[in-house]
């Protein structure tokens, strides 16, 4: 769908910037519309009421409450009962955008709690009015201004979901981005580890069979100096390993990746390489009386593999020249491995060759995924020792971790759905609410009718006593406080005798359909009574 042409262009730009504008003047034409329909206020009210909405139209998008204030005020000064034909378009209106632009409840359910008790008090100053004008306020309150306010609530809620669920969208895209890119980490992190173990492990051995090379008897002068010269450059290559290494590790995710499903050599060949190289390694195998020897799972005997290999390393590295011991142990449920090699015996063995603590730092990473232990540390009697104990049925999750080892929750997902829980929480205030209130209302109505039904029974010796020619002011004070419950008259009674200017009705038995007493008066006298069968 394309947009406007180059012609109507301005004019689409110019309808964009004053539509709020527009749409206020539409408003406000709107709501004073039915004040030239209706004429049931007086004519002061009428007048009054086109600047007053004309004030509540233009508060309605910055203070969409004292909008609704100014229109409800000027209903309750007209009549107790809050409902007029000339203002139930504005007070409809104006409750909804309040509902629909302010997300503000406790204020609106205020003003709503007050404008009740400001209309039970105008009910009960004036003497012309019953409470039966102010329950009609609260239905006015409850159906006029209640319901459209839930209902702009509702409006405003469903855009907000609108909104969060576009948020989320965009979040979800930024977070395969970063997925992408964590998963590009680690996989440096995995090179970074394969060329710490594989690469580091045979340039260790290289330095070894080259110092080896070196002090083997028969060489001359010239292959005992290239033998240095090889030693040398492996140890430079080692160095710049390390390099490499520590670039590749940058800024990488510290959770490791899933293991290979099995190690690349045997244990058995890893160690005879090694001591072909020229490094005294004895392997021990140990287990427990009775224990069949059995293969290892494959992520515990890439561990063991891994553990051996960089403690060899270790070991050729910084103890030249001196014995390791390798002991297998095999348990029922656990393996233990422990690489172990004295202090060399010559002090010209010894190096000052120090490392990142990277290998090490990784194995202890691997080990406690599987849900083993790693230990490295130094004897009282010198040297250097690693052990690791490993499950044979390792509990590893290769699934992604956060930083604390939990597992990582799908955020978008949880906001998603707290964002529905919140709008289904609302729609649930949306319907109880009036609901409550129309039971409440409804109770105080009934409440209010047996009240009446009882306090508008004549007693019949009163009504006995009752002489027709008395004055109103001597018969007044000896009638009930109310009166049928009709306003006019009961349904199927006669109509009033002639002459008369006005006529009372009260029961004969409270709650229920008895016959009524009829008092009427002529010029403030009373000059007719008599009891009436209703049918």
């Amino acid at each position: 769908m394309t947009g406007p042409g180059p012609l109507l262009a301005p004019y689409a730009q110019r309808l964009r910037r004053h539509r709020a504008p527009l749409l206020d003047l539409l408003l406000w034409a709107a709501v004073t519309a039915p004040l030239l329909l209706f004429h049931d206020i007086p004519g002061w009210a009428r007048a009054a009421g086109f600047p007053v909405l004309a004030a509540a139209v233009a508060l309605s998008r910055r203070a969409p409450l004292a909008a609704l204030v100014l229109p409800a005020a000027l209903s309750l000064a007209t009549t107790p009962e809050l409902f007029t034909n000339s203002f139930s378009v504005a007070l409809l209106a104006l409750s909804y955008l309040l509902g629909r632009r302010s997300a503000d409840v406790r204020r609106a359910l205020l003003f709503f709690a007050a404008l009740c008790a400001a209309g039970l008090a105008l009910v009960l100053a004036r003497g012309d009015t019953t409470l039966w004008e102010w329950f009609t306020l609260v239905a006015t309150v409850l159906f006029a201004l209640d319901l459209p306010w839930l209902l702009g609530r509702f409006r405003r809620q469903q855009a907000e979901l609108v909104r969060t669920g576009w948020e989320l969208a965009a979040r979800m895209e930024r977070e395969k981005e970063l997925v992408a890119d964590r998963t590009r980490l680690r996989e440096r992190s995995r090179i970074a580890g394969d060329m710490h173990d594989s690469l580091g492990h045979d340039l260790s051995l290289l330095a070894v069979r080259a110092a080896a090379l070196q002090v083997q008897p028969g060489l001359s002068d010239d292959a005992r100096a290239q033998a240095a010269e090889l030693r040398q450059a492996a140890a430079d290559a080692t160095a710049r390993l390390r390099q490499i290494l520590g670039v590749l590790r940058e800024d990488a995710d510290r959770a490791p990746t899933e293991p290979a499903a099995a190690p690349p050599e045997p244990l058995e060949t890893l160690i005879a390489r090694a001591t072909a190289s020229g490094v005294a390694v004895n392997l021990v195998h140990r287990a427990p009386p009775g224990l069949l020897p059995a293969e290892l799972p494959p992520m515990t005997a890439h561990a063991v593999h891994r553990v051996v290999q960089e403690s060899l390393t270790n070991a050729t590295k910084h103890a030249p020249g001196a014995p390791v011991t390798v002991t297998l142990t095999r348990n029922a449920d656990t393996v233990e491995v422990t690489v172990e090699n004295p202090e060399p015996k010559e002090e010209g063995e010894r190096t000052d060759a120090t490392g990142t603590g990277s290998g090490l730092v990784g194995l202890d990473e691997r080990v406690r995924l599987l849900g083993g232990t790693l230990r490295a540390r130094r004897p009282l009697d010198g040297g250097f020792e690693v052990a690791a104990c490993l499950p044979l049925t390792p509990d590893a999750d290769p699934t992604t971790t956060s930083e604390d080892g939990s597992p990582e929750t799908d955020t978008s997902q949880e906001a998603l759905a707290q964002a529905r829980r919140r709008v289904r929480r609302r729609l649930l205030d949306a319907l109880w609410i009036p609901l409550a209130a129309t039971v409440v209302l409804g109770l105080l109505m009934l409440g209010f009718n047996l009240y009446t039904s009882y306090r508008s029974v004549l007693d019949a010796t009163t009504y006995g006593r009752l002489a027709v020619g008395t004055s109103l002011s001597r018969v007044e004070p000896r009638l009930p406080a109310y009166e049928f419950d009709d306003e006019d008259r009961p349904f199927g009674a006669p109509a009033d005798p002639p002459d008369t200017d006005e006529c009372r009705y009260y029961r004969t038995e409270p709650f229920d359909n008895s016959p009524v007493y009829r008092l009427c008066f002529t010029a403030g006298h009373l000059s007719h009574k008599d009891k009436l069968s209703l049918s």
